[in-house]
Parts: structure tokens; C-alpha cells; sequence
């Protein structure tokens, strides 16, 4: 299994032994640990967030959406930090790329079935950060236990499912395409709402951007100050 290029564990019964060659693989990567106090963000984004970025070891519910993930991603990818998704088999890697996400140091698992937690354990030694998609509910052991494993190795956690003492919320909403008329013309980008609520900033801030832009990745859009907002009601927000 390379991990020299895009790494996708099989889907196949054997996931035991997925786990295993996961965990050989992480051995072999020896990730040190970062002593940053938070992760970068793309510039449109680091207003929303305490220290203009995530917080490592920290836990952050967010809309199950593929641009999201993968804005949120790209400043990592870009400073030649490692990313993983697990439990998502449809993301698109053209969009990844899109995104300034450098493929070759990529981690995927699209289908962990019931072993999801054990695999982001094993990625969090190594991984800085990693969006997961659970298949199953959490129980506050097994999310105190994780939690634990990320503080120690400094790995940020995305996940799209609801989360025993995350540290914050981030969701994407209200989106409205840019290029089509009556009838006639092509999508070219999409102007969104990124609401994000943490333990240090307890009141919602949110901020229109581009995301697709015109160039793929996340645009700032011009006038649009941070402003208080509110988040959805439930964490299953928009997808897109």
C-alpha cells in the first residue's frame, strides 16, 4: 500500500487488516509533533476563528460538505502537512486539487465500516488533520479516549456527526450560484454562508465567501464584514 501517492484502504471485508497495514504505514511516516497552537485556515476564514485558525488536539463538528472539508484542509496541505478523510467515497479529488490540496499527501479511507474510530486513532499519530464522516454514534468513552489521543499527538479532528465536548462548531449555509439566467448560461461559482461557534467565542460569527470561487477554492468576498449570526439546528447542515 503507497503512500507516495493518493492512499485509499480497500473496502473489502478485511478491514481488520487494513487496520494493520494502516498502522505500518504510520510507523513508517514518524510524524513529529507540531507544537503550533492552531492549524492554519485559508485568509477568507481566519476571522472566524480564535486565533485565526483550528485548534489542535480540539474536535470540530461541520457541515458534511466536500468544499468545507476541503477549504478547511487546504492550509494544511499547502504548509506540507499530511490530511486523511475517512467514511467519505465520493469526495472528488479534481476538486481537492482544485483547492491547492497537494494529492500525494493525502490519506484516504472511503469505507472503515464499524472500525471508523480505530482508524482515526491510528491516523491521529501521524496525521495532523483528518475529516471523518462516522458511521456509527459515539459513546463518551470511546470520544474521551480519542480525545485524549489527539491532545497528545496535536491531530484536529473534522467530524460530521455530532460530538461529545467538541470544541466547536462550523457550518456552511445559504448558498446561491452565480451564472445562470432564464433558462440559459452556466454555474460558475457559489456565494455561502460559514458560520462557526467555539468554546471561546460562544457567540456564532458567520461570513459570506465564495466557495467554489471562480479559480475552485475559497474567495473572500469584497464588503462582507464577520458579523454575529446564528448557527442551523442541527449539525446535518447543507451538503454541497
Amino acid at each position: 500500500m503507497g503512500i507516495g501517492t493518493i492512499t485509499a484502504l480497500s473496502p473489502a471485508d478485511e478491514r481488520a487488516g487494513d487496520i494493520l497495514r494502516l498502522r505500518r504505514e504510520i510507523g513508517r511516516m514518524q510524524r513529529r509533533r507540531s507544537e503550533d497552537p492552531v492549524l492554519p485556515v485559508p485568509p477568507p476564514l481566519r476571522d472566524l476563528l480564535p486565533g485565526g485558525g483550528l485548534q489542535t488536539g480540539a474536535v470540530y463538528s461541520v457541515s458534511p460538505s466536500p468544499s468545507l472539508i476541503f477549504a478547511l484542509m487546504s492550509a494544511v496541505s499547502q504548509r506540507g502537512g499530511w490530511c486523511a478523510a475517512v467514511g467519505m467515497p465520493t469526495l472528488g479529488m479534481e476538486a481537492a486539487a482544485a483547492h491547492g490540496i497537494d494529492l500525494s499527501r493525502l490519506i484516504l479511507v472511503p469505507s472503515p465500516g464499524e472500525r471508523w474510530l480505530a482508524v482515526a486513532s491510528a491516523l491521529a499519530e501521524v496525521v495532523p488533520l483528518i475529516a471523518i464522516h462516522p458511521t456509527s454514534a459515539v459513546r463518551d468513552a470511546e470520544a474521551a479516549r480519542l480525545a485524549a489521543r489527539l491532545r497528545d499527538r496535536g491531530c484536529t479532528l473534522l467530524t460530521t456527526s455530532p460530538w461529545p465536548q467538541g470544541e466547536g462548531l462550523i457550518s456552511l449555509h445559504d448558498p446561491h450560484w452565480e451564472g445562470l439566467g432564464e433558462g440559459w448560461g452556466l454555474l460558475s461559482d457559489r456565494t455561502v454562508t460559514v458560520t462557526a461557534q467555539t468554546r471561546q467565542t460562544p457567540r456564532p460569527q458567520s461570513l459570506r465567501v465564495q466557495l467554489p470561487g471562480g479559480l475552485g477554492g475559497i474567495e473572500a468576498v469584497p464588503g462582507e464584514p464577520v458579523a454575529g449570526g446564528s448557527l442551523p439546528t442541527h449539525p446535518s447542515w447543507a451538503v454541497a
